[in-house]
């Protein structure tokens, strides 16, 4: 088992960092060009992919930017911080509580009306007995 994660780690590693590499836009990358990196990667395993992951592109607050990135002017905000998102859920809401409390009534009322159509039966057969 210890044989086979030995392998299986530092392979998934480079599978990562290469397909994290090729997926990267070229103005996050640092220091080489991208297809250099994708070069070491293949060729270094685990030290290219560590070398791509610590420094080949830009992370963090400076990374990424537009739908998934910081949410600046115009970025992506998460739906539980989106107040449009929010009040959209409250109002249709609203309309499918109305909806629901209307089915809810109309069971109600099927239900005791099999329950007087059961009393009336028992009633029937205890007095013919």
């Amino acid at each position: 088992m210890l044989r086979a994660l030995l392998f299986i780690l530092p392979l998934a590693l480079m599978i990562y960092a290469f397909i994290d590499c090729l997926n990267t836009p070229e103005e996050e990358v640092k220091h080489l060009p991208k297809p250099v990196w994708a070069i070491v990667i293949l060729l270094f395993s685990i030290v290219g992919a560590i070398g791509w992951i610590v420094a080949g592109k830009e992370r963090g607050a400076g990374g990424r930017r537009g739908a998934f990135g910081a949410g600046g002017a115009g970025g992506w905000v998460a739906p539980d911080d989106n107040p449009e998102f929010l009040k959209s859920l409250k109002d249709d809401g609203s309309a499918a509580k109305a909806d629901d409390d209307a089915l809810l009534k109309d069971w109600e009322a099927d239900l005791r009306r099999r329950e007087e159509e059961l009393k009336r039966r028992e009633r029937g057969e205890e007095n013919e007995g």
